[in-house]
């Protein structure tokens, strides 16, 4: 005859399962929260602004370049022909003692499809370095997005653009 185990020791199970549960999940909330900051630090990267030029890419590769140089950005890399266009600003004084900052633009363009414009997106990050005596080679890298460089590079691309076409006869 088999021994059956008593229904109290049943009824006292319920409750240490409801508890790990409730566990995982809570569990499950906070990996939701973690995943969505982690998605905003990721859009926050993709920040950038878009504006279309009446232009072939070559043309505007070239304007963006000079516009980029005309605010004093360093070209790094990039060619008409890949599209982007990579520089940073000189090294300046950070906000703290020993600290140091630049700023990086990324530049990307795109023909429309009849190639007779361009889509050109840029975004500006600033790169600060906290200790650059003690700790070389460690920085953060955020975004910029409420910054006049944005409006003040889209002029400059216009303004090398209408230079490249000369003075309009009327």
């Amino acid at each position: 005859m088999q021994r059956r185990a008593p229904l109290h020791h049943l009824m006292n199970l319920n409750p240490l399962f409801l508890a790990l549960a409730g566990l995982a999940l809570a569990g499950c909330e906070s990996i939701s929260d973690a995943a969505g900051n982690v998605r905003a630090k990721f859009d926050s990267r993709s920040d950038a602004r878009t504006r279309i030029y009446a232009a072939p890419p070559r043309a505007t590769y070239a304007a963006a370049r000079a516009a980029a140089e005309q605010m004093g950005y360093r070209f790094l890399r990039g060619g008409a022909a890949q599209g982007e266009l990579d520089a940073m600003s000189g090294i300046a004084p950070g906000e703290t003692n020993r600290s140091s900052r630049q700023i990086a633009m990324n530049v990307r363009l795109h023909a429309t499809l009849d190639a007779a414009e361009t889509e050109v997106r840029v975004r500006f990050s600033e790169i600060i370095e906290p200790d650059s005596r003690n700790r070389a080679g460690i920085a953060t890298e955020t975004s910029l997005r409420d910054t006049p460089h944005y409006e003040v590079f889209f002029r400059n691309v216009q303004q090398a653009l209408d230079a490249q076409v000369g003075p309009r006869k009327s």
